[in-house]
């Protein structure tokens, strides 16, 4: 949600500047992503969780601010002049599904003037991004990003019999919205209709009939409170979200209903003129009232493991409106052990439901960074998951090799997991999903790298090499499967621009190299060419550890993502990827460092040859190696890949490849003519078994 920082300050005297105020609020648990300037000033971009409708307007945010800072909240108490007349005189109000509708508040106003809105509020509504359209739509607007109330107003003369009726929806009942389409209901569906018929589908948007004009003159507003249920199915079986239905759906404050239509007459009497008529009709049948809960710091200390002064307790509980009063009598001091307090839930604090609530409350506007980073005392003897040693040096690895970790969120896309899922596979589907793009597992754990990829390339990240432990999900017999991967993400610069070396772009040698360096750590990788068809051809290969006996079963895949699936994602760069399956290569680590034995430094020096070969297309370095160790040459330490080459004066078809090829002996220095031997036979070798050449030149 998008704050204004001075409208902040109509609530709260906060005199911290934007980017602190940003990092108090981030620490006291409302992230605040960004900070943007605007013509009404700066504004603070912050990310509100499903459980806090209350930080969904600038009044609740100030609370929180109030509390952080041990601030006076400045109330909100709207001053209205009433005409002689009564609202009930003029209107009713009956609540036909109160399942569905637990409160509703008409105001009348009449003789009001429809018009642009000033500069102040258009530039304030513009800031949020919202767009103005008049001065009576904009003060409800207003009063919803302020107090986190929707309203919706309605042209009084519009209604049938200038009533209101809040009921369920007739079967294949339609109603045009605000937005000009035509909608068909459905009977769980909460409308706001008149005498006649429908004209508001509740707590989501209003009816084009009983639209606000021009020439409208008497307005009847809305502030209601709507079951959040209720609301989220229907605006998701409409595919209708709105500011309202955000708010409305997360579960508003009964009790501000009524001081938020309050404070909308006030706006429009000011921005409209007119007269407000007196009273309001308020059908409000169960008002709940406040839960008690008790907060001990006996209880805090238990959880938090270090003390608050009792100054700061009270001050931060009154500030967000829990009434604290002493339940000992105040037979001890407010700093003693012993101390408690008894404290009344907030109507729009439903999240706060036990002690264990008041705790964190207290903690994260006291501040998380006061308390001594240290764990509770274990009651349970712990142990380490299996291979959680090996998952930890195969992360080292990874960090040093430049890579950085991330942690996704498993839910992706249908469409975009089908296009890399391999065949075969059943897709583990959500059957109620929150969003379209969150709908199905991920099948595999390139889906989520491919996204974190693009969204930092969109963000201006140009060069990235990242790394995520996760798992990827399947149905087997139709029962759900998770399997623990690892997956890898490369693009951008290999290595950036010194005045020693120009960039050079990452390849897909790079990544090969850098999965042989964690391959290592289980004895290393055989490779085998070929993959999935959304890699690019030449450029993908399996993996599989390396064994005396030969390769074990593919570990995974790894390659360029082709031009063809890169286009149509806007990936602009080469895309790098690996999967490897990690439960196998934990285990091929564990293996390898129990198999480790110490040897001796080489007392005797260690020789090097080269051997530059002409090599056919297809024949890989790999090939290669095996043919040199299948000589068995005891003195035999290395093979390494120093060089290749392509054109120039070799064939087409055919590449130059330089093997180096390093012996030692343990008992002796190696002689010329033993060395000698060596080379003739590894050239023959190479000559009869792959048809390699010598290359003269």
């Amino acid at each position: 949600m998008k704050l204004l920082y001075n409208w902040l300050k109509d609530f709260v005297d906060v005199t911290a500047p934007p980017p602190e105020l940003r990092a108090r609020l981030s620490l006291a648990g409302i992230p605040v992503d960004s900070i943007e300037e605007s013509v009404a000033g700066p504004v603070l971009d912050a990310e509100i969780t499903a459980n806090r409708p209350d930080c969904l307007g600038h009044f609740g945010i100030a609370r929180e601010i109030a509390a952080i800072y041990r601030l006076l909240l400045k109330p909100v108490q709207p001053k209205l002049k009433e005409a002689g007349e009564k609202a009930s005189d003029t209107t009713r109000v009956k609540i036909e599904s109160p399942d569905l509708c637990g409160r509703y508040t008409a105001r009348i106003l009449r003789g009001v003037k429809i018009g642009p809105s000033p500069d102040w509020l258009r530039q304030r509504l513009e800031a949020m991004g919202q767009k103005s359209i008049n001065n009576m739509v904009d003060a409800t607007n207003a009063v919803m990003f302020e107090l986190g109330q929707p309203l919706h107003a309605f042209d009084l003369d519009k209604l049938a019999e200038r009533r209101i009726v809040v009921r369920r929806a007739r079967p294949t009942e339609k109603i045009r919205t605000l937005d000009g389409v035509e909608r068909t209901l459905s009977k769980d569906m909460c409308v706001i209709a008149d005498a006649a018929h429908a004209v508001a589908i509740a707590g989501v948007m209003g009816g084009a009939e009983s639209e606000i004009g021009a020439s409208s003159r008497s307005l009847l507003i809305e502030s209601a409170w709507f079951e959040p249920t209720s609301i989220r199915r229907t605006s998701k079986m409409l595919g209708l979200r709105t500011e309202a239905s955000y708010r409305f759906e997360r579960g508003a404050d009964p009790e501000i209903a009524e001081l938020a239509s309050r404070r909308a007459a006030e706006l429009i009497q000011q921005l409209c003129g007119g007269e407000i008529l007196a009273g309001v009709v308020d059908v409000y049948r169960h008002r709940e009232p406040p839960r008690k809960i008790e907060f001990t710091r006996k209880e805090l200390l238990r959880v938090m493991g270090a003390d608050v002064p009792g100054r700061d307790i009270e001050e931060i509980l009154v500030v967000l409106g829990f009434h604290p009063v002493r339940a000992d009598a105040n037979r001890v001091g407010a700093d003693s052990p012993d101390a408690a307090w008894q404290c009344e839930q907030p109507s729009w604090r439903r999240d706060v439901a036990g002690e264990i609530d008041l705790v964190e409350e207290v903690a994260r506007h006291y501040g998380y960074d006061k308390f001594p980073p240290r764990l509770p005392p274990a009651k349970q003897p712990a142990h380490r998951l299996p291979h959680a040693e090996a998952e930890e040096r195969l992360r080292e690895r990874a960090i040093a090799l430049g890579y950085e970790e991330i942690v996704t969120i498993p839910l992706v896309d249908a469409r975009r997991d089908e296009r890399f899922r391999a065949e075969g596979v059943a897709p583990a589907i959500i059957g109620n999903p929150l969003a379209e793009d969150a709908s199905v597992m991920r099948s595999t754990g390139v889906v989520s790298m491919i996204g974190a990829l693009e969204w930092n390339l969109n963000h201006g990240q140009r060069n990235l090499r990242l790394f995520e432990i996760g798992k990827k999900y399947e149905l087997r017999n139709s029962e759900p499967a998770e399997t623990p991967v690892l997956t890898l993400g490369a693009t951008g610069f290999a290595r950036e621009k010194t005045i020693h070396e120009p960039a050079r772009e990452f390849k897909f040698a790079d990544l090969k190299g850098d999965l042989d360096r964690l391959g290592k750590l289980a004895g290393g990788f055989a490779w085998q060419s070929g993959g999935p068809g959304w890699f690019a051809s030449g450029h993908v290969a399996h993996l599989s550890l390396a064994r005396d006996g030969g390769a074990s079963p593919s570990l995974g895949v790894a390659g360029q993502l082709s031009r063809r699936v890169a286009e149509p994602l806007k990936l602009r760069q080469e895309i790098f990827l690996a999967e490897l399956t990690l439960e196998p290569l934990l285990v091929g680590m564990e293996a390898a460092r129990a198999s480790l034995h110490f040897a001796p430094l080489g007392r005797f020096p260690a020789v090097e040859r080269d051997f530059s070969l002409v090599l056919s297309d297809g024949i890989t370095f790999a090939e290669a190696a095996e043919t040199i160790r299948a000589l068995e040459i005891p003195e035999l330490r290395r093979i390494e890949a120093a060089d290749l080459f392509r054109g120039g004066q070799i064939p087409a078809g055919k590449y130059s490849l330089m093997i180096r090829v390093t012996f030692e002996s343990a008992q002796a220095t190696l002689t010329d003519a033993q060395v000698a031997d060596f080379s003739s036979r590894i050239v023959a070798a190479l000559e009869g078994r792959l048809g390699a050449t010598l290359r003269t030149n």
